[in-house]
């Protein structure tokens, strides 16, 4: 069972987004799986078949460099955050100075190839996501930026709702540059991105790659929903899991399904092969999320050598994989503090243990970096 046990080096304060040149794929191209094309192999024409595509109207290229204010809106939820080249330059060497917390661990073989695919297309294709507790300030700047007409509005392809706004306005990106300066952020989604940006940065330092693309999204203004990501895991049985889960000194029930389901919670998390059902109380969990104290406690109990570990990210997918040999982990959604909280403590949760929702359509915002 190959898990990911390498942690990246933490950003330091202070955070830094900066302006860049956008490029963005034509409204009806906007999530649209065939506009993959244009950042398919081989990797070292995407620059060139992006500036084909700019040419041809499929695409276009912001007229100079701004900050970007997003919003988009999907299922009757609405996210907004701030869009800009992230600095990467400086390493945190203590506790107080770390700006972005990862909340995962990496592959670092993953991170590599990511990196080396971005170097070729000279692009960051799409941003990382941060979270963090915005100041009253900030807030303000991005209500009234966004009362403003939007510079692009549209609907594309997948459904989503796209409202853009380019800042510009000198005094407008000095005051959010020193509101986000002491700002202590947590990794939402990208970890293997955020990797390769730093890896970037540490091979071509004092070059555009000092940066990465990122959005920032306040969580007390337009919360990203915080979701589970479900296992199955093939090559044990419910008995092993069960076995384990009681060595480790976790009470476990039997119960019916919807008795069973009904039971998740932040301290309770389910074992099923898709006929018996059992909630499992794991013993004090102080910090720990269920999904830590599954890998952390469970997992290495198991005997067999040739598990693997499947995500799902919703219960009837997991369900629909689960049977006598490849039984399913349930687990309740974790609270965005509860999360915040095990990483500035040090804590780190396993890979894939949180799905934050919704994410942005694919070709919003791009960032040629050279040229961007």
């Amino acid at each position: 069972m190959e898990l990911a046990s390498v942690v990246p080096p933490y950003v330091a304060t202070p955070l830094e987004l900066s302006p860049f040149r956008a490029v963005m794929l034509a409204p009806e191209r906007v999530g649209d799986p065939a506009s993959a094309r244009a950042l398919a192999r081989p990797y070292r024409d995407v620059a060139a078949r992006l500036e084909q595509w700019i040419a041809q109207g499929r695409a276009t290229a912001d007229s100079a460099p701004a900050i970007y204010l997003h919003e988009y809106t999907v299922g009757g939820l609405t996210v907004r955050g701030l869009v800009g080249a992230l600095s990467m330059s400086r390493r945190a060497q203590s506790f107080d100075e770390r700006a972005v917390w990862p909340h995962e661990a990496i592959h670092p073989e993953q991170a590599g190839e990511l990196a080396d695919r971005m170097l070729q297309m000279d692009l960051n294709p799409a941003p990382i996501l941060l979270v963090h507790h915005g100041r009253p300030q900030l807030r303000e700047i991005v209500t009234s930026v966004s009362q403003n007409a939007p510079d692009w509005r549209y609907l594309d392809r997948t459904g989503q709702r796209q409202r853009i706004w380019a800042i510009r306005d000198p005094e407008t990106l000095a005051g959010i540059a020193g509101l986000l300066a002491s700002t202590r952020c947590l990794l939402a989604d990208g970890h293997h991105r955020y990797a390769a940006y730093l890896r970037l940065q540490e091979e071509h330092p004092g070059t555009p790659w000092d940066t990465g693309l990122a959005m920032l999204v306040d969580q007390d203004d337009t919360p990203l929903f915080l979701g589970a990501i479900h296992r199955t895991f093939p090559g044990t049985t419910l008995i092993d899991l069960l076995g384990a889960s009681r060595a480790a000194g976790a009470q476990v029930t039997r119960r019916e399904r919807h008795q069973a389901l009904l039971a998740l919670d932040s301290t309770h998390f389910v074992l099923t092969d898709g006929e018996s059902w059992h909630v499992v109380t794991p013993p004090a969990l102080p910090q720990d999320a269920p999904v830590s104290w599954v890998h952390d406690s469970v997992l290495p109990r198991l005997t067999r050598s040739d598990v693997r570990v499947v995500h799902h990210h919703n219960v009837d997918e997991a369900l629909a994989a689960a049977g006598p040999a490849a039984p399913a982990v349930l687990l309740p959604s974790p609270d965005f503090d509860q999360v915040r909280a095990l990483v500035e403590s040090g804590g780190l949760l396993p890979e894939k243990a949180t799905s934050f929702q919704p994410k942005p359509s694919l070709g919003v915002l791009m960032r040629p970096v050279i040229g961007g």
